[in-house]
This record gives structure tokens, sequence and C-alpha cells, in this order.
């Protein structure tokens, strides 16, 4: 009777481990760096070597987008067996990044067995990678950080299926190409307007500024005009263009549409006493001359989900005006 019942307690055991035929075998590759390759035009490889084992994940290269994901809402892609794949191989020897991205791959080491994700969704969560200048506290965009995760993936492999409901791929980390801002210190105003601006050949910051900001008379000591940086006064933008920017450009009635703007970025409304603060100092510069400096404190530019701190105190440029 005890062996008849120790038999039985074997076979619920054998059973409770058994998914359709299937033995859980776990993938794991948590601590294994994300590596990458260009497989095509449109198609990119991300991948994960382990002694003799390869995680890889072939989705189109647009997916990686250079600005971040909204909060709760992260990309998604289904996972199929012809796009959006997912595959875990095993080798009979080391496998080594020429095994994946090669067009003609090495002889050895050999692939032994592979599963296949033929259900499920990848999840991207996108994220900048920012440097701060440890002086100023200016902060710039290096990087996109892209945490990938699979959700209800099934892998069918030799012996069944195998499903996950939450599979954690990894980080895939993108660099970004930094804005130049090689701007000098001298500021030049449309006599028609009150656009402010500082440009070179491929970039221009412009700033519609208060014209109470910009006075014909000397401030005081250590006493600048204050403003806050807005969406319609005081609005500042940032252009990085595709061709050669000239003068030419500015002061028109209509924005021209060359050269081409490749990016654009906005300053972030102020908040006073904290944040996106403009601050003009006017001093005299002879004979009924003025030299106005443009100074912008803790100033941030956004685009879409993006954005980025020009610093404690970032010098615009100075302007120069006359009166009558």
């Amino acid at each position: 009777m005890k062996k008849a019942l120790s038999l039985l307690v074997l076979l619920a055991f054998i059973n409770a481990c058994d998914d359709g035929n299937l033995t859980q075998e776990d993938i794991t590759f948590e601590n294994v760096n994300t590596q990458s390759c260009s497989n095509s035009s449109t198609n990119t490889l991300i991948y994960k070597l382990k002694d003799q084992e390869a995680l890889i994940m072939e989705i189109p290269t647009t997916t990686f987008k250079s600005e971040p994901t909204p909060d709760g809402q992260p990309i998604e892609l289904n996972i199929g067996i012809n796009s959006n794949r997912v595959v875990y191989r095993f080798y009979n020897g080391t496998v080594a990044t020429a095994n994946i991205c090669e067009t003609i791959t090495p002889a050895t080491p050999v692939i032994t067995d592979q599963w296949t994700a033929t259900d499920g969704i990848i999840q991207i969560v996108t994220t900048a990678v920012k440097s701060t200048n440890e002086t100023t506290n200016a902060t710039k965009i290096t990087g996109y950080n892209h945490n990938i995760v699979l959700k209800n993936v099934t892998f069918a492999k030799a012996n069944g299926t195998q499903v996950y409901e939450t599979f954690p791929f990894g980080d895939y980390t993108t660099s970004a190409t930094s804005l130049p801002f090689n701007f000098d210190q001298s500021l030049e105003k449309c006599s028609a307007s009150n656009d402010v601006y500082n440009y070179n050949t491929s970039e221009a910051l412009i700033l519609t500024i208060d014209p109470n900001l910009i006075l014909n008379e000397a401030t005081a000591l250590n006493t600048p005009r204050t403003g806050l940086v807005g969406t319609t006064t005081n609005k500042l933008t940032y252009r990085l263009f595709s061709n050669l920017l000239t003068s030419d450009y500015f002061c028109q009635s209509t924005t021209p549409s060359t050269p081409a703007v490749s990016e654009e970025w906005t300053g972030v409304a102020g908040v006073s006493g904290t944040s996106g603060i403009i601050e003009v100092t006017t001093t005299t510069n002879g004979p009924n001359s003025f030299k106005h400096t443009i100074v912008l404190k803790k100033v941030s530019l956004a685009k879409g989900n993006n954005n980025f701190m020009l610093g404690d105190s970032y010098t615009l440029g100075e302007l120069f005006t006359t009166s009558n």
C-alpha cells in the first residue's frame, strides 16, 4: 500500500512539471549585454550570446525612436514567424558575433536546436540617456535606452511549447547625435518684430522677446530686467537645419520652407523663481548706444517627450541698439 501511494505521489509530481509534453526549461540571459547588427536596410538584429546559446530578435530599425515613449505607452509589436522574429538557439560550441551577423556565417559552431517564438508581444520602453555638466548643470542627450520585454510569448520547440507571461529581454542602447550649439555672442533683432536671434550656418536660437526687456536705458547694478520663457511672448525656439542657413531666413512675414528644418526644440514655459528665467542687463556703449546681455537661467528645451537643460546660466548673447 505504501509503495502504491509513493508511486501516485511521484506520478502527480511528474504531471505537475509537464505542460503538454513540455518540461519547463529556463532561458537565462539577465546578466548578458545586448549587441546588434543590421542585416538589411530595414531590420536590425538584437542579440545576446552566452557560451553555446544565443537569444536573437529581428525587428524594424525604425522601432528604435530617438524620443522617449510616453509614460504607460510602450511601443508594441506582434511577434511573428516572418516578422518581429524571436529565436533561441543552441550550438555545439562557443558562439560568436560572426555566427549572427556575417552574411556567410562560419561553419562552426553548428546550430543543434532552435526555439522559435510563434506568438506574443514585444514591448519597448524608451528613455533618454543624459550626461550632466557638473559645473553648469547643463544636460546633454547622449543616447536612448530601449528596455525590451516579451509579453505572453510562446516558444515552439522540439518537444512542445513553452510560454512566458513576462520575459525580460533586456536593454538595448542607441546613440544620439549631439546638437552643435556653436553660437557666438552676437545677437540680431528683426526691425519689424520682437524676434532676437543668434545663428550660424546650420542652427539658430530665436527668442520672441517681450519688448519691455529691451529698453534703451541702463539697468541698475545687479538688477537685470527679468521675464519668463513662454509660449508666445518670450518664446524660445532652437532649430537645426539640413542645408546652409543664411541671414535671409530671418525676419520674414512667413517662415521660409528652405533651408529645411531637421529638428526643432522649444523652450519649456518658465516658473517664477524656479526655472525658465530670462535676464537682460543693459549697459551704455557710447553716446545713444546700448548693449543688452541676455542670459537664460535654468532654461530647458523640449521636443515631444524629450528635453534637456541649457544649464544654471546660459548666455544667449549680446544685442546692440541705439536711441534717437
